[in-house]
């Protein structure tokens, strides 16, 4: 029993963790357009401690999370290397992909998107009143953060329920 509290104790200060991480990431992103790789890798290496807490089965479970992150990474690379993607916004991604069961990561898209769209537009008429010269680049790691939280925001709620 003390164990079980321990451990959910353990996932939800790491969920908190994420959400502090994800800020970060939005943060910077607004204000540099740079998400810190140091960042990404901080959000990749806590999702393992938060798999042990949550009693994810190694197998298949981590192997999927795992699975799920380079799955993403790999979209999402296609997408920069078509220059529709910053570099740190697929990292972000990926770290955020190991968190995640893959039904949760469909919702995680759909807000992204939304919220993406949401942002693009608030950039590009600042772009414009601003008038400044050339394209505008879009802080999409709000969106990513954004969409992330709302997810670390429901199983805050679920922990509790």
């Amino acid at each position: 029993m003390l164990e079980s509290a321990l451990n959910r104790s353990a996932a939800l200060a790491l969920l908190c963790a994420l959400a502090a991480l994800l800020v970060a990431a939005a943060i910077t992103d607004i204000r540099s357009r740079i998400i810190s790789n140091r960042l990404n890798i901080a959000i990749a290496l806590l999702a393992p401690l938060y798999w042990l807490a949550s009693g994810i089965p190694a197998w298949p479970d981590m192997a999927l999370q795992v699975g799920l992150g380079i799955g993403m990474f790999g979209i999402f690379a296609a997408l920069f290397a078509l220059g529709l993607m910053g570099g740190g916004d697929v990292k972000l991604l990926a770290a955020v992909a190991l968190w995640f069961p893959w039904q949760a990561l469909g919702l995680l898209l759909l807000l992204m998107a939304i919220i993406g769209g949401v942002v693009t537009l608030v950039t590009v008429i600042h772009h414009r009143m601003s008038r400044r010269l050339g394209q505008p680049e879009v802080p999409y790691g709000v969106a990513i953060s954004l969409a992330a939280m709302w997810l670390v925001g429901e199983r805050i709620i679920y922990h509790f329920a």
